[in-house]
């Protein structure tokens, strides 16, 4: 597709993505939804290289926080997919800003959490997009042999890509109605997984999910290519699960997740959120502490758990990550219930992220909050760490009054500020 971008992107109203096929790239307004910046990009074979799991979020918003999925080993975040920004700053400047030019803006906003400036357009990296995936869950009931081998198969993410998944990600199972209610289609109701007959340790369940991508010229290589990665695996023999589907329908499947949850009004309910991330050479003292501890074999939610690779990840950005070379994601992604069940609701489930935040402070566990929020300018400084003083800098250079994202509680108001002030 051609066109000049500043009578595409200069318009009034939004403008519509706008493909570059042989730059392989896609500019977008901030605002766009990641499920229309796709819908786009595959009319022309294309698709961005990295995702979060849920696609109905702004580009803006997700590249104010990192933006992961089960391709983050291999590509990294979002954020690490991102050739150029217009951003306005808290300045009122609108700057073009990339890794050539603006280059301290560039990095400042991405898991900026928007406190630097407003993304009003990204350019997006692409890749060709597959036509289908062969997506596959396998258990575990040892936590050490399921992070083993987690941390196997991103380690292969140099390798060429038929030897290689292309998205890795898991999940914990501590009740017996989470394998066969959540993200189940894989598991038939008419011969229910049973946690107890798989001898869990302490309850305790892992589910390793990944795919392998492919097209119709390669799906005569596509077993042979998935039978010699799952070998090297130490999973249950009995407990491997697959199904074929396109593309599209891989990336969007918890979309079809919300849809059967609103329909029941499960939906727009609390979400007491939890996302950490881990040390590896912390990951088996969280499991014991929190998975086997906390937890008590009762959620209300998916929780997912899996690492990724450190170098994937620009230290130039704003987002802070353990300093180890891996590390996990552990989202616990909890619902509040007024089902009458104490332990569905906001209170116990709040008072229980508490414990699992005092849990690795006590255990020296020196994880870092994703998607964080604290109530004071001093528990930001001890997040941030070593970084506060760039971060700190940064937000004097482009958005000295301190005008954008003040309910954050990051820095406290500026006296010249009354929008600051007033937040306070």
């Amino acid at each position: 597709m051609s066109g000049s971008r500043g009578s595409r992107l200069g318009a009034g109203k939004p403008a519509q993505p706008w493909v570059s096929e042989k730059l392989r790239y896609v500019d977008v307004w901030g605002g766009e939804l990641w499920i229309d910046v796709l819908k786009s990009t595959l009319d022309y074979g294309l698709a961005p290289k990295s995702w979060t799991d849920y696609l109905y979020l702004s580009v803006g918003g997700t590249l104010s926080n990192g933006g992961i999925s089960g391709q983050a080993f291999n590509h990294g975040p979002q954020i690490s997919n991102v050739y150029e920004l217009d951003v306005v700053t808290g300045k009122g400047d609108l700057m073009t800003c990339s890794e050539e030019q603006n280059s301290e803006l560039f990095h400042a906003v991405l898991g900026g959490l928007g406190q630097f400036g407003i993304i009003t357009r990204a350019r997006i990296a692409l890749e060709p997009a597959p036509q289908r995936v062969r997506w596959i869950r396998v258990l575990y009931s040892n936590f050490s042999a399921f992070t083993h081998d987690q941390e196997h198969l991103i380690s292969l993410h140099e390798q060429p890509a038929s030897q290689k998944f292309d998205y890795v990600e898991g999940f914990v199972i501590v009740d017996e109605g989470l394998i066969n209610n959540w993200r189940s289609s894989f598991f038939s109701p008419r011969n229910p997984v049973k946690i107890s007959s798989l001898g869990a340790d302490g309850g305790v369940l892992y589910c390793l999910e990944i795919t392998k991508n492919y097209d119709e010229s390669t799906a005569d290589t596509i077993d042979q290519e998935v039978e010699a990665l799952l070998k090297k695996l130490n999973f249950i023999p009995a407990s491997v699960f697959t199904t074929d589907l396109p593309y599209v329908d891989f990336l969007d499947r918890v979309h079809k997740a919300e849809l059967k949850l609103r329909s029941k009004g499960l939906w727009d309910v609390p979400h007491p959120w939890l996302n950490l991330f881990v040390p590896k050479s912390k990951i088996a003292d969280f499991d014991e502490g929190v998975f086997k501890g906390i937890l008590g074999n009762k959620t209300s939610g998916p929780i997912l758990i899996y690492p990724m690779n450190k170098d994937k990840w620009d230290e130039r950005t704003s987002v802070v990550t353990p300093d180890e070379d891996i590390f996990y994601l552990v989202a616990l992604l909890r619902s509040a219930l007024d089902t009458g069940d104490e332990t569905q609701s906001l209170d116990y489930l709040t008072n229980q992220n508490r414990l699992i935040l005092k849990f690795c402070d006590e255990a020296g566990i020196n994880m870092k909050q994703y998607l964080p929020h604290y109530p004071t300018q001093e528990e930001w400084m001890d997040h941030f760490g070593d970084k506060w003083s760039l971060f700190y800098r940064r937000k004097m250079e482009f958005d000295p009054r301190r005008i954008l994202a003040t309910g954050q509680r990051i820095f406290k108001p500026s006296l010249h500020s009354k929008t600051a002030s007033s937040s306070w």
